[in-house]
């Protein structure tokens, strides 16, 4: 298994030594990773050995599929895993989880659907509308009686709801100004019909966003094929020493 190291700025290296077993693997654009972020450095300023990977880096997504095979994990980002044990938890999880983790204690994954929850009817729907739904989410409830603080019916009705779906933001690669602004203009016409719903952010605030998400992925790319070509670059010129080495060696008369 690779090993890694910790230098001044964070950056991990392959490296024969291992400082910690203790990793966290996150990456740019998820968001429960910016969620845990700030649980991971409080941990750290506690004291904890905590080596926080970017998978973007080719190395430490090297050392994240070899610990995956090697205790036969499926996960994404964020995740957390003693790289000498095995333990480790995918997704998020809030500090007391984390800690009970880096105790070395066994965390189990959290309860999970047996399937997507009937989606709530729209502000204003009618009363076979709503009927309609209590009878599919009760159904639902039953299904899933297992997970924790499962609502009522009425209490999830009495939660500001959307009188219609929100616009589609415009998804992918070169996306205009234009787009963006058109999009916009689709929203703050939604937000001004459902202005009784808390905490809607301007247009202004979401493009932006968007916008640097998509630099952020652009870069991310980027950087990841300016570093294969470099990798191919390295591995011929090993192979064209070696190829001199070899008729060196065969015109002295070495074998």
């Amino acid at each position: 298994m690779a090993k890694v190291k910790k230098s001044t700025e964070n950056t991990k290296v392959l490296e024969k030594e291992q400082e910690s077993p203790w990793y966290y693997f996150y990456s740019i654009g998820c968001a429960f990773c910016k969620k845990s972020e700030p649980i991971i450095d409080e941990l750290i300023k506690d004291g904890h050995d905590i080596l926080k990977l970017d998978i973007s880096n080719p190395e430490n997504k090297k050392i994240a599929d070899e610990l995956k095979k090697e205790y036969n994990v499926q996960c994404g980002t964020p995740w957390f895993i003693n790289a000498d044990t095995g333990k480790g938890i995918c997704g998020f999880r809030e500090k007391d989880v984390l800690e009970k983790w880096l105790d070395g204690e066994d965390i189990p994954a959290p309860p999970r659907p047996t399937g997507p929850m009937p989606r709530p009817p729209f502000h204003g729907a009618t009363g076979k509308q709503e009927a309609d739904w209590k009878k599919e989410y009760k159904k639902w409830a039953t299904e899933n009686s297992h997970l924790p603080k499962l609502q009522t019916a009425k209490e999830i009705l009495e939660r500001p709801r959307p009188k219609s779906e929100p616009p589609r933001p415009p998804m992918g690669q070169g996306i205009t100004d234009k787009q963006y602004e058109d999009w916009g203009k689709e929203w703050d016409k939604w937000k001004e019909d459902n202005k009784h719903l808390p905490n809607l952010q301007p247009s202004k605030q979401m493009i932006e966003n968007f916008k640097q998400r998509n630099q952020q992925m652009s870069q991310q790319q980027m950087s990841q094929q300016q570093q294969a070509p470099n990798m191919q670059g390295f591995d011929q010129r090993i192979n064209n020493l070696e190829q001199k080495l070899d008729k060196l060696m065969s015109h002295l008369g070495v074998k």
